[in-house]
């Protein structure tokens, strides 16, 4: 009688697990968190065990007579075989182009032309290609406006193939996905660090306030002034903790804050409100190390020169800033979360994306080539493994670039409203201009702004 309760307990643990088992989809659901957040699944390039529920579970049959794909873009998009995610794209475009016959055509048109090239195209009924990679800024609202464009919502579901925040957030008008967006989300901005400074001066380990969860703009100020420093007493600073105070658009992603909500004008709204009294502090205090008329790369040079804590940068700089510093050991934090925010963000301000014009025909059987392409079990761990695991030896450094790759802010500004008087505005806020001064002074210029894109 016991071995046979006995057994009986062990095939009642045996279905649990194969239950268990049974049940491996892709249960990372990302969801917005700030007014304009922007949340995007960390493991979107990881396995996928079976397709998400919401997803097309089953193949789709149709013969498209031999007809040439034309995808633009102002870079060459061929799939490379590089590495082994690639090869396995490679193997499931070319299967797919003999089931559904037809061809692909890469072809690059310059980026300071495609924008042009590509309305004047689509307005003729002759769009350059059937998918156009286009920057939201060039269509949004202008172009959507005119009908030129599919939504694109009702056949973007697979998330381990599409980065579903570009169709649901960063394309989006009025309710609508207009692009969609392959391979990974995007860099992560923060704050690039010279550990070894940090150490020499006696500086308390930085990423010990990001495991407190004290990371913000407080915190951020005290840890830069800390560092500005006379090491060899002359009466002049020779070590800086900041490399620039021309940190506007991550301050404003940092708080959830926005200079535009739709097509009005967000500069008196709280959180941005918020932001501009700590663009006003890092200029009045004299936080950060002072202009010597040099360009916009002057704030990474001033950096690579080894004597500045802070700087305001993408993952990416990493290996241009170990070039210049060998002996120096760079890392990451996330820019320091603002008042108005419950975590940290990076940004995106022109966000660029595969468009299909509305003159093309069966959106739907591209998007499921698009997809069907990508959607391979990926041998990475993670997104952007390789370049993080290059760019940093510290696992902490990668968890933050991570962290954050997953919370991404849009940022509106000069780029979409081109009278916008962005740069005078920043400009005199870190000049020690009163906050309610520069409020009352653009906010009727930034909304005149707005209303000549939006044709008021």
């Amino acid at each position: 009688m016991k071995a046979r309760n006995l057994m009986m307990l062990l095939c009642c643990m045996m279905l649990v697990l194969l239950a268990a088992c049974g049940g491996g989809g892709n249960n990372n659901n990302s969801s917005n968190t700030g007014s304009n957040a922007v949340v995007d699944d960390p493991n979107s390039n990881e396995k996928s065990e079976a397709p998400p529920e919401d997803s097309e579970a089953t193949t789709m049959d149709f013969d498209m007579g031999g007809r040439v794909l034309k995808l633009v873009s102002w870079y060459d998009e061929s799939i490379k075989d590089d590495n082994p995610d690639n090869i396995k794209k490679l193997e499931n475009l070319e299967a797919l182009k003999k089931k559904h016959n037809f061809n692909i055509e890469y072809v690059v048109v310059d980026y300071g032309e495609l924008k042009d090239k590509a309305a004047a195209s689509m307005i003729a009924g002759e769009p350059l290609g059937d998918i156009i990679r286009l920057a939201r800024p060039w269509m949004i609202p202008s172009l959507v406006k005119q009908d030129l464009f599919w939504p694109l919502d009702e056949y973007v579901k697979n998330d381990n193939a599409f980065r579903m925040v570009y169709t649901q957030v960063l394309s989006a008008y009025e309710g609508k996905g207009y692009g969609m967006r392959i391979g990974v989300a995007g860099a992560s901005n923060g704050i690039l660090y010279n550990k070894t400074l940090m150490n020499q001066l006696g500086i308390k380990p930085l990423q010990d306030y990001v495991d407190a969860g004290t990371w913000n703009w407080d915190t951020f100020v005290d840890v830069a002034k800390s560092a500005n420093r006379d090491t060899d007493n002359d009466g002049k600073l020779d070590v800086w903790g900041l490399a620039t105070a021309s940190v506007a658009v991550p301050a404003l992603a940092s708080n959830d804050a926005d200079l535009v909500h739709g097509d009005k004008q967000a500069l008196d709204d709280p959180k941005t409100v918020e932001t501009f009294n700590f663009l006003s502090r890092l200029g009045t205090e004299n936080v950060a190390r002072a202009s010597e008329g040099g360009d916009w790369t002057e704030p990474e040079n001033f950096f690579k020169q080894g004597t500045v804590l802070l700087f305001p940068g993408h993952d990416y700089q990493v290996p241009a800033m170990k070039d210049a510093m060998p002996d120096v050991e760079v890392g990451f934090l996330p820019f320091p979360k603002g008042p108005s925010a419950d975590q940290y963000h990076t940004y995106l301000t022109i966000p660029n994306y595969y468009t299909i014009p509305k003159a093309i025909k069966n959106p739907e059987q591209i998007v499921y080539i698009m997809e069907k392409i990508q959607d391979i079990e990926s041998i990475y761990e993670y997104p952007r493994q390789a370049d993080l695991e290059s760019f940093f030896t510290d696992p902490k450094d990668i968890e933050n670039a991570r962290m954050i790759n997953t919370n991404m802010n849009l940022v509106t500004k000069e780029e979409y409203f081109p009278t916008m008087p962005y740069y005078e505005m920043t400009g005199e806020l870190r000049d020690g201009v009163s906050v309610s001064t520069v409020i009352e002074k653009y906010k009727a210029n930034v909304q005149a702004a707005i209303d000549e894109v939006y044709n008021k």
